[in-house]
């Protein structure tokens, strides 16, 4: 029989301090971010995960909270409540909720989002043999200051191509530290606030006022049984005015595609040529309509593209930047526009993390843009742009002389995905 996590918890009874004056006299969960509570985007966060069954631990005005939500009826999930004195710290609050806790449980916190790979999350909690089994992010861009160091010797569920280029965005391994202060060198990702948790934790917990992670975490690491999975997508929170500004962008309504250039856009040139002259480039048929078609319906359109003849010599990067302009000339004409360009000027042997298959040039895009990428896809008509696609959780549409890049775009916008499979 399948395992599965069907139960979730959300830490939200802290008062809240950093948002004060909203916090005078509302509940931080309550933030309104682009019409509707913050919380509430974690509650559907967690319905999209399959799980209806949700435990809130509230304190600080917990009225509110209760009020909003009731039994969660309206929002299709199952909700109760479990009410602690509001000078409760995590552990206290928890502990309060024991008695209704499934053997295993989502945990998260009230102030953070991120579209984690729930299902990878999941399986790597059960192959581990977990007690708890983390999500963290790959602080590389320092969004914010590291608290863990992992094991990184295992990779799971990587896609690997025919070229023989592995991915390294599904890493996870066991936790080795855990700096709740932050304070040992060299850490390299943060905790950032879900966790597939066995109820078996509640015993590891003191009978004391204080943190959940402070106390249990360090204690399941002793015993190695505390394991983390990666994301490379940037997480978003309404811990501070200033981090609220990315998270309404976040969570906004705007609508993102990522596309190929050689081969979607263009005629692709043959096997170790380049499209080095403007001359070069010719619109395949369509191409530029599609491209009007995806701004009209109010898309921003992303572009990712490999240019290894840069590495090789055969081109440089001034001759691809004349060919984005004669391709931004072409699409003025009919009043259509690409919104944004990202390339990798790198060769097959440089192990760099902008070449697609690997993610890196979406990522940074994200990044840039504050782009739930979970809402994404890519269209190319190389394996690679799929893969790619599929590296950051995305789905990838593969066109090709039969079903042409505008074919995709049409059925995009009649609100048909051809997720292409990779087998």
């Amino acid at each position: 029989m399948e395992k599965k996590v069907t139960q979730a918890i959300i830490f939200a009874g802290g008062l809240g301090e950093r948002l004060k004056p909203f916090t005078e006299n509302n509940p931080k969960p309550m933030y309104p971010i682009n019409g509707k509570p913050f919380i509430e985007y974690l509650v559907e966060q967690i319905k999209s995960f399959g799980i209806s069954d949700i435990i809130i631990l509230l304190g600080y005005l917990h009225e509110k909270v209760e009020d909003y939500f009731g039994d969660g009826t309206k929002f299709g999930v199952n909700i109760r409540y479990v009410v602690t004195p509001v000078e409760c710290d995590t552990e206290l609050r928890l502990k309060g909720a024991k008695d209704i806790l499934n053997d295993e449980f989502l945990m998260m916190y009230c102030d953070n989002i991120c579209p984690i790979n729930f299902e990878r999350l999941c399986d790597n909690y059960f192959s581990h043999d977990a007690l708890i089994e983390l999500s963290i992010y790959d602080n590389s861009d320092n969004w914010t200051k590291s608290n863990i160091i992992i094991e990184e010797n295992k990779i799971s569920n990587a896609v690997i191509n025919e070229t023989k280029e592995s991915n390294d965005s599904f890493k996870s391994g066991k936790v080795i530290i855990y700096d709740k202060k932050r304070l040992t060198p060299n850490l390299k990702y943060v905790d950032i606030g879900y966790a597939i948790v066995s109820k078996k934790v509640i015993d590891y917990m003191d009978n004391a006022n204080n943190n959940f992670e402070s106390i249990v975490y360090p204690k399941v690491l002793n015993e190695k049984k505390l394991y983390a999975t990666v994301t490379k997508h940037r997480y978003y929170s309404i811990g501070s005015f200033e981090r609220i500004e990315y998270t309404k962008k976040f969570l906004s309504n705007q609508k993102y595609i990522f596309i190929d250039r050689d081969g979607t856009l263009n005629v692709r040139p043959k096997k170790a040529e380049y499209i080095v002259n403007p001359e070069d480039f010719i619109w395949i048929d369509g191409a530029k309509t599609a491209i009007k078609k995806l701004n009209d319906a109010g898309y921003f359109v992303i572009l990712i593209s490999n240019q290894a003849g840069i590495a090789r010599g055969a081109m440089s990067e001034d001759n691809f930047y004349k060919v984005q302009k004669k391709m931004g000339d072409d699409l003025k004409v009919i009043g259509a526009h690409i919104d944004a360009v990202y390339f990798c000027p790198h060769g097959w042997d440089d192990n760099c993390e902008c070449r697609k298959p690997k993610p890196g040039l979406i990522y940074k895009a994200q990044k840039d843009y504050s782009i739930n990428l979970s809402n994404c896809v890519m269209i190319g008509d190389d394996e690679r742009d799929i893969i790619t696609a599929n590296n950051a959780d995305m789905k990838g549409i593969l066109v090709d002389d039969n079903y042409k890049f505008i074919d995709a775009v049409n059925d995009l916008l009649n609100g048909v995905i051809k997720e292409y499979k990779i087998l």
